[in-house]
């Protein structure tokens, strides 16, 4: 059974940074390609990243919303992705959650693609 985990959301003020993590158990994370989206209350989803597998093109994309401030990034090694968030602001605040399924490579479209596994996700709020 593929269960994605999210952590690392939390409160933060205007202008910081937060650092999301998504662990996966019962599926190796490394060798597919992985989105992270994010739906705040009334929204709807909103595909932020998504990183190809080191084994293929190893691509990142990034929505325009959050490009230069979002960092998507794998530790191999732990089996982990990765979302650095900085430069927070108040229209970052939802609930965000990583997805994967069996592609390597992100998908043209990848931002309103229905990955076949996704996280509970975890909140962001940004305010002061």
């Amino acid at each position: 059974q593929v269960q994605l985990v999210e952590s690392g959301g939390g409160l933060v003020q205007p202008g910081g940074s937060l650092r999301l993590s998504c662990a996966a158990s019962g599926f190796t994370l490394n060798k597919y390609a992985v989105g992270w989206f994010r739906q705040a209350p009334g929204k709807e989803r909103e595909g932020i990243s998504c990183i190809s597998s080191s084994d293929s093109d190893g691509r990142t994309y990034y929505a325009d919303t959050v490009k230069g401030r979002f960092t998507s990034t794998r530790d191999n090694a732990k089996y982990t992705v990765f979302l650095q968030m900085n430069s927070l602001k108040p229209e970052d605040t939802a609930v965000y959650y990583c997805a994967t399924d069996w592609r390597t490579n992100c998908l043209p479209g990848w931002y309103g693609y229905e990955f076949d596994y996704r996280g509970q996700g975890t909140q962001v709020t940004v305010s002061s």
